[in-house]
This record gives structure tokens, sequence and C-alpha cells, in this order.
């Protein structure tokens, strides 16, 4: 596109969306992030120089420090920086122009970025989270913790969070859709490159993952901002968030992994010159380690009062987690004796990821046991375990960073500088980690420890300034490749035989200038110009190229950036809603620690009515947007042959909400249960009240059955009335849900009144936002029918949203009996 602007200008990184750009931010991003969290660490790392502190920092600064780092490095710098390579490389190596949906991945990453501006933001606002990146109930909530984490900060951090785990869902709805649909033809699922598998099934595990987590954080939100009562009651609140989190919190390990993983194989087979032995048992162990990280979460409650015979059962399915790694490792390993290996930095890098992972790999096996857990839990030797699992993924990526540099750049950097920077992290990594498993009975999160342990602190301390030089020494040697190092080639490492290896370097903006395929079992260019008449392609696709001619990708758009910076604005006025309900709460009798209420300031509230305008606006435009993206014509599709690229990702989409409300909902069951089924009583005052609004919304499914029909038949008075009519019946289902409500309200119950009238509003409430952006959405179609006659010539986007509706009244199906019957 000629009138896409060059890198060198602000607004290029501004409005772009192709994916490489994208994946450059990313990883700038992810670089701000672990400078800002590793200066966290260095401070509370020299806190801890003396056995009772040096005074560095009060109690209060030094579990900020600990909290916000963990935060940092665990959402904001590792997954990101897998992810950056994901963004960059993904497309090349199936093939591909693009993701499935550029805009959206543009959205992703402004998301990303304004969710971690909002952490930081956070330090400015008082005081900032406190309480540990795994957030632990009832520490998690206002009332117990009146000293510090009821402030603005911890509201702005959870919010940030939030905000994180939305850019993962759209990133991971895009890479899923890429990845099935968009393969190059003759690409099959099973000859993708190990890091495209490691991709995808990170991805997988992030679809249901972070639903999981975000359900959490709608729950602890409501809890803070709502005071509601999910987290806050001796009535269960410990164990539901602890069932809820870890559910996600330890896939969240693999998904970290993974894309390290990946990276570890390709640089292998790379620098060893041979294939990865026993490929395809590899990607099996993958897939298994994939379904098992759900089915492992109770071994992070052992301690808690589930019983034995659970705790066995989950003991039993953490050990045999390990034994596809095994294979993994075994597999990296025979491939390094069998081959003739290369010692290059990345290859250096990878080799001590895998010595790292595997004294991680043992350590773990210790805290999977049930007595043995007694013991480590809540000690250093956690601590110590995971920082050798986790940062082995980072070593691994920092291999892949140097892996593809020359590919990214066009540029070459000094071996001789690469290999120190690898001497000095490995040596820095060790001197800080590995001192806490012999100062393990130092217990986790405490700003002073017995002088016994002050030795093994201190080694510990001088390696975390030893392996913050080395990623300083790994940024140095990158940023003088830019500015004097050589000219890369195209393939600077001769045995990589990924696509990607196969552009130039860097890659062009549109990736390939024939399309690339494998229909004949290996990587070869098709002029499609030139193969109607024999070929890859066949008549009927040459025909169909032929009349996409011209029909050029767009790369550009400013909404994304909008609507990024309209949910910052909007979120950050958000944090100061507390004030306002506990003083409300207050006027009707609710009893709160007095210092819930804090200062009302009118700020935030202007704040977040700024953040709606910027954010109304940004998502309309980006829905009156022309922007091409158009579909790969030749490409491979399994298993979602037919179903287009867009309503594949639908469905992904509406598996994650699944994720969200199953949680929700399956709270409630929990809470009920173990505070005995038949404690709680029906809430809605008549059963009559819901059964009335479950046939309007039923009757709205059928009217936008009857919209589809319409716009078919390219009938646009039928459409219109028919959209008129599912945005009537659903705008009633809204009014006779709030005349409940205001019945609630009369006879003095509210969401903060007790914990079943909590899961109640809250249940129902979130129904309630999905039919409102359902609504939301309706209207703007038939302004677009209105306007420009949309969806008569194109009546899939109706499709689509009949999907949405659909899925939203199947949910109040279950929510009728469940609130209004049982």
């Amino acid at each position: 596109m000629s009138d896409f602007p060059p890198r060198t200008t602000v607004k290029r990184w501004l409005v772009t969306t192709n994916h490489k750009d994208v994946g450059i931010l990313y990883l700038v991003t992810a670089i701000f992030f672990l400078l800002a969290g590793g200066i966290l660490a260095l401070l509370f790392r020299a806190h801890l120089w003396k056995a009772g502190g040096t005074g560095l920092l009060t109690n209060t600064q030094y579990n900020q420090s600990v909290s916000i780092h963990g935060l940092l490095m665990v959402f904001w710098f590792i997954s990101p920086l897998g992810f950056a390579f994901a963004n960059y490389l993904v497309p090349l190596q199936i093939g591909a122009n693009d993701l499935a949906f550029p805009r959206l991945n543009a959205l992703s990453y402004w998301f990303y970025l304004f969710s971690g501006l909002l952490v930081l933001f956070s330090f400015f606002q008082g005081t900032t989270w406190a309480n540990g990146w795994y957030m632990y109930a009832p520490l998690n909530v206002p009332i117990y913790n009146p000293g510090y984490t009821l402030t603005m900060g911890g509201n702005t951090t959870i919010l940030a969070l939030t905000l994180f785990v939305m850019s993962t869902t759209l990133s991971t709805v895009n890479f899923l859709t890429t990845i099935h649909t968009r393969r190059a033809e003759g690409l099959g699922l099973w000859n993708m490159p190990l890091f495209t598998w490691g991709t995808l099934l990170t991805v997988w595990m992030m679809l249901f993952a972070f639903a999981a987590l975000l359900a959490a954080l709608i729950l602890l939100l409501t809890d803070r901002l709502l005071l509601t009562q999910y987290f806050g009651t001796d009535q269960g609140s410990s164990l539901l968030w602890g069932h809820i989190f870890w559910f996600f919190g330890h896939p969240e390990v693999y998904i970290v992994f993974f894309p390290a993983l990946g990276i570890m194989f390709e640089t292998v087979q790379t620098f060893t010159g041979r294939r990865l032995v026993g490929r395809k048992w590899v990607i099996i162990a993958m897939v298994l380690v994939a379904v098992q990280s759900f089915l492992v979460w109770m071994h992070h409650m052992f301690l808690t009062t589930i019983n034995l015979p659970i705790k066995t059962l989950f003991m039993a399915t953490t050990i045999g987690i390990s034994l596809p790694f095994d294979l993994m490792v075994f597999s990296l390993i025979y491939t390094m004796v069998k081959g003739r290996v290369r010692f290059t930095t990345p290859f250096l890098f990878t080799m001590g990821a895998l010595v790292l992972f595997i004294i991680g790999g043992i350590t773990g096996v210790f805290l999977g046991a049930v007595v043995l857990d007694y013991e480590f839990r809540g000690t250093y030797w956690v601590v110590a375990h995971f920082h050798y699992v986790m940062v082995a993924g980072v070593t691994a990526l920092i291999g892949g960073l140097y892996y593809w540099w020359p590919k990214m750049t066009g540029k070459m950097y000094s071996e001789r500088l690469g290999k120190l920077s690898f001497a000095v992290y490995f040596f820095g990594f060790n001197l800080l980690y590995f001192p806490m498993f012999i100062a393990w009975e130092t217990p986790r999160r405490v700003f002073h420890y017995g002088e016994g342990a002050q030795l093994y602190h201190q080694l510990a301390t001088v390696g975390a300034f030893v392996l913050g030089t080395s990623v300083l020494l790994v940024l140095v040697t990158l940023g003088k490749s830019l500015i004097s190092g050589p000219d890369a080639p195209d393939n600077p490492w001769a045995y990589a035989r990924t696509a990607e290896w196969a552009t130039t370097s860097p890659p062009p903006l549109e990736n390939w200038p024939d399309r690339p395929s494998y229909a004949s079992g290996t990587l070869e260019f098709v002029d499609d110009t030139t193969a109607a008449d024999g070929g890859a392609a066949t008549h009927e696709r040459a025909d169909q190229i032929d009349s996409l001619e011209g029909d050029h990708e767009d790369h550009a758009s400013i909404w994304p950036f909008g609507i990024g910076l309209g949910m910052f604005v909007t979120f950050l006025g958000l944090s100061g809603l507390t004030p306002y309900v506990a003083s409300f709460a207050a006027e009707r009798g609710a009893e709160f620690s007095g210092s819930v209420a804090g200062s009302q300031t009118v700020i935030y509230p202007v704040v977040s009515v700024i953040g709606v305008a910027i954010l109304g606006y940004s998502l309309f435009e980006y829905g009156r947007e022309r922007f091409n993206a158009p579909e790969m014509v030749i490409a491979e599709r399994w298993p979602f042959e037919g179903v287009g690229t867009t309503k594949t990702g639908v469905w992904f989409f509406l598996a994650s909400d699944v994720v969200v409300f199953g949680a929700v909902i399956g709270a409630y069951i929990f809470m009920r249960i173990h505070n005995g089924w038949g404690s709680f009583e029906t809430v809605p005052p008549s059963a009559t009240i819901g059964l009335v609004n479950t046939y309007v919304l039923l009757t709205s499914s059928f009217t936008v059955v009857l919209a589809l029909v319409m716009a078919e038949r390219e009938n646009k008075r039928g459409l219109l009335a028919s959209m008129g009519a599912t945005l009537a019946l659903g705008l009633l289902f809204l009014g006779i849900k709030g005349y409940e409500w205001s019945y609630e309200f009369s006879h003095g119950i509210y969401w903060f009144s007790d914990l079943e009238y909590s899961l109640y509003f809250v249940t129902t409430g979130l129904h309630a936002f999905h039919v409102i952006l359902g609504l939301l959405i309706a209207a703007f179609m038939i302004y677009r029918t209105l306007s420009v006659d949309a969806y008569l010539t194109d009546h899939r986007p109706v499709e689509y949203f009949g999907l949405y509706w659909h899925f939203v009244d199947i949910v109040w199906v279950f929510l009728f009996p469940i609130f209004y019957l049982l």
C-alpha cells in the first residue's frame, strides 16, 4: 500500500494492523514491562540483604513491590514476549499474509499496553496492589484490608488485569481462527512447524483458562467496586477463589512455557542439522499436557479442607502430567546427541533453558506429593521451583529473540557479545535462585527472615543484580547490531527449514510475492496469474483468484487505538466507584468498616464519562470503517471447512463465554451447596415474572431467525422489521428485569445485603449486560441497514449476530430454573 506510513513515523505505529508490526510492538512493550518488573525485584532483593531488613522499603512497600513484580512478570512480560514471536512468525510459518482479523490483533495489543499502563498508574493512587499475584481470598477484598488494599490503586490493578484478559481473549480467538483456517495449501496440522504447534496449543489452553480468570475477576470486581460478598465471607469464599483461580493458574504455567518449548524445538532442529527425534510423539505429548493441565489445579489446594481421597487423586494427576514432559526432554537430548551441534547464541540459551527446566521439573515433583507439600508449601522452595520453571521459559524466549533477530531486523549481531550475555545470564540465574532451595525454610512473602538464612539471601541478591546485568547485555548486543551490524542473509542459519526463512530479511509488508504451497510435499511458490492451465491451482480456483484481483489487504486503522484509549480512561474512572457505593450502602443500613467508604473524588466519575465517550465514538467508527481483510481463497481449513473465517471466530468467542458463564453459575452452585442447598430462599418475588421474561427472550430468538431470512431474500423492510422486533423484545426483557430489581430494592434487598442476594444480582446482572451489548449491536445494524443498505448483499453479519443472541437466550434458559424454581 503506497499510502501506508513508513516505519520511521509515529503514525505508522498508531494505525498499523500488520502482524509483523504488531509483533514488534508486543516485543518492545514486553521488554519495557520486564525492566519495570525487574527494577521492583532489585528493590525488594536489596531490602532482603540483611535478616532484619535494610529499611530500604517499609513493610507495605515490600508487599507492593513483590506483588506487582509477580503480576508484571507473569502477565505483562512472559506471555506477551511469546506472543510477540507468535504475531510476527505464525502467519509466515503457515504461509498466510496476516492474521485472520488484523484490526482485532491491533486492538489486542492496545488493550495489552493500556492494561499495563493502568498497573503502573496504580502506584500514583496512594497504594497499589499488595496481596500477591494470586490474590487469595478473603485478603483480596477491601473490608479485610482497609489499611492498603482498599485504595483506588488496588481497584485499578484488578481492572488492569481484567483489561489484559480481554486482550488475551481477542488474541486467542484470532490465532485459533488463523491457524485453523489460513494454512497454506497442503500444510496439514501434523506438518506445521513446532513453534506454531506450541502457539496453537497455547491459545487452546488460553481460550478456557483465561475465561475462568475473567469470571474470577468479574466476581472480585463486584466485591471491590459494588461491595458484593463473594470472597469476603466465612461461607466458602476462600475455597471458591482457589478453585476458580487455580483452574486458570496451573494451565497458565504451560501457557507461558509452550511458546518457549516451541522455540526450543525449532532451534535444536536448526543447530543440530536434523529433524526432531520422535516428532509426532512430541506433538501428542504436548496435546496430552494441554489437556491434563486442566486436571491438576487442586494440587495448589492441598492445605485446604478438601478431603484426602480427592487430594490423592490430584496428586496422581500431577505426577502423571510430568510423564509427557519426560518424553519431550528425552527427545531434545537425543536429537542433540544424534546431530552435529553448532554452539551459537540461540542454541546456548536453548540448552540452558533445558537444564534449568529439568531442575525446576524435578523440584516440582516434591510439591506434587501431598505429604511433602505440607512441609514445602509457603516456603522459598516454592519460590525457587516456580522461577526455575517460569524463567527457564524466559531463557528459551531470549534464545528465540537471538534466533529470529536477523529475520525481524535484517541485521546480524555479535556472536561474541551474545555468548557473553548467555554466560552472565546463566551464572546470575543460578546464583539468584539456587540458594533459595537451601534457604527453603524461609517463609514466602515475608520482609524479615532468620539470621541463619542471611548468607543464602545475600547470594540471591547478588545473583539478582548479575541477572539484571545480563539482560542489559542482551539489549546492548541487539541494539549494537541495529546500529552497526552486518546485513543478514535470508537464511543465516543454513539448516533452518521453516517457511519464514524462505522470504527476505526482514519480510515485505505482504510476506510473499507469490502464494506459498505445500501441495507437492515441499514448500513452493505458485504464481496464480499463470496457474489456470495447470499446476497447483485448478481452473476453478484460478477463476476465484482472478475475481479477487486488486483485492489487497488493508493494514491501517486508528480505531483500535481509540478503543484501547477509551477502555483505559473508562477503567481508570471506575477505580473510584467504591466510595460512592459504600455511601449508598451505608445510607441503607449496611454495616461496613468505616474506611471502606473512603473519600468521594468527583474526578473519577468525570473520567469515566470521558472514557465512555471516547470508547463509544471509537467503536462506532470501527464498525463503520471500510477495512478489507479478505479470506484466503486456497487454504487448509480442517476441521472447519465450509464454516468461514468470521463464523469460526464467533464460535471460538462463544466457547470462551461459555466458560465465563459456567464459572459464574458454578460459583452460585458451589456456594449454595457449601451453605446447604435448602438454606437459600428464592430471591425473585415471583416465578411468573421469570417465565414471562423467558417467553420474551425466546421470542426474540425467533425474530432474529426471521431477520436472517429477510436478509437472505434482500428484503430491506423485512430485515428492519425483524431487527426492530428483536430490539423491542430485548428492551422489554430489560424493562421486566428492572421492575423485578426495583421490587427487591423497595423491600430493602440489595446486592450487598447478603451472600445469596449477591449471587442472584451478579449472575443475572452479567446476563443483562450481555443483553445490553446485543441490543447495542442490533441498533447499530439497524442504523447500517437504513444508511447504506448493509447486510442485503452480504447477510453473514446477521447470522453472526444471531449466534450471539441465541447464546444469550440459552444462558437465560439455565438461569430461569436455577434462580426462580429451585
